[in-house]
């Protein structure tokens, strides 16, 4: 599979760290949050700036789950569409060259699913087929890009998009003063990313910067309650246990070199990592299970403080920041990874083309 480009999207609030801190903390509880405890939350969330899909003011006015998951679809889509119209026209293709289109996202509700309504907007086939994956989470980006590959091995003249969208910021619980809704009130903001892939056989305007040869999932049993949403009648709340930078570092470094093994390669043969920024203690966690140095995760590390994490859509963004400003050398390897809701992580082996 030719991965041809990823493109992300941002809503147009974007908030310096410091600002999202002070008007959430007059939002959490109606003010009756001790503030130093939120402020230092959010400043050790080693976040900078942050998108949200509404402007600051609107979230202490929001009526409820009906209106929080209404505003979720109007802006998601428009968001969505956003993404994969700008991909694929990077990619030199437009949206009736779709065969598949896989939409990807956790903090909101939709039926029908995100990848119909954005089918719609954008103008695909009405023959084109569609796969929402729901419920997965931060890992969705990476088993997204899985599953397009998954696809197009066996339809290897197609055109597929995986589009991600999360809106984090509609989810926080302003009754909810445990230290998961404090913690996840400072990491997580709101963005989309599109990725158009092609088969093998798919003649492109352009050549392939990448190639995906092999993806492998991972779940570890009994970890259900790690990382994820308990749906209630005041929305979606979040479930954050403080063990995940624990399981990263237990079990990530055997994945990934049973993996690698696989190919015949090991961690000295991998010249990019593409990984999600789940947090600074989980960047820190993933560069000592694979013992590298924080500058082979930099750009991980800059996605984190400029945008915040984006579920689903971080890794692709990453992504993207790969593509366009380190380049990998051609013929070069790398790995493109996320952990999720299950808890799990996903592992999708690149090799990188000729540059355009």
């Amino acid at each position: 599979m030719q991965i041809l480009t990823a493109r992300g999207a941002l809503p147009e609030h974007r908030y310096p760290q410091d600002e999202i801190t002070q008007a959430f903390s007059e939002v959490i509880a109606q003010g009756r949050l001790d503030e130093r405890v939120l402020r230092r939350f959010h400043a050790n969330a080693g976040v900078e700036h942050r998108h949200l899909a509404m402007p600051l003011e609107r979230y202490g006015t929001l009526d409820g789950f009906t209106e929080a998951n209404d505003t979720f679809i109007a802006e998601a889509v428009r968001l969505g569409a956003r993404a994969v119209e700008d991909a694929l026209k990077d990619a030199g293709l437009t949206p009736s060259d779709v065969d598949l289109v896989i939409s990807a996202t956790v903090t909101g509700l939709a039926v029908p699913s995100l990848d119909a309504r954005i089918a719609a907007v954008t103008g695909m086939r009405p023959d084109v087929r569609r796969m929402p994956l729901v419920g997965l989470g931060c890992v969705a980006g990476a088993a997204g890009v899985a599953r397009l590959h998954d696809y197009l091995l066996g339809h290897p003249d197609h055109v597929a998009v995986l589009v991600a969208v999360e809106l984090c910021s509609l989810t926080v619980q302003r009754d909810d003063t445990s230290v998961p809704n404090l913690v996840a009130s400072g990491l997580f903001g709101d963005g989309a990313s599109a990725v158009v892939a092609a088969g093998s056989q798919r003649t492109t305007p352009d050549a392939s910067p990448v190639r995906v040869l092999d993806s492998r999932s991972r779940l570890y049993p009994g970890t259900e309650r790690t990382m994820g949403f308990d749906v209630t009648g005041g929305g979606l709340r979040i479930v954050l246990d403080a063990e995940v930078p624990a399981l990263v570092e237990r079990h990530l470094r055997g994945d990934v070199d049973g993996f690698l093994a696989d190919h015949g390669l090991t961690r000295d043969d991998i010249g990019f990592w593409v990984c999600h920024p789940g947090g600074p203690k989980v960047i820190e966690a993933l560069q000592a299970a694979l013992e590298v140095p924080r500058e082979a995760l930099q750009l991980t590390w800059d996605s984190l403080a400029r945008v915040g994490n984006l579920s689903s859509a971080s890794v692709l963004h990453v992504l993207e920041d790969t593509l366009r400003d380190r380049p990998p050398v051609p013929g070069s390897l790398g790995v493109l990874m996320a952990m999720g809701p299950g808890f799990c992580s996903e592992l999708v082996l690149l090799r990188a083309e000729d540059a355009r």
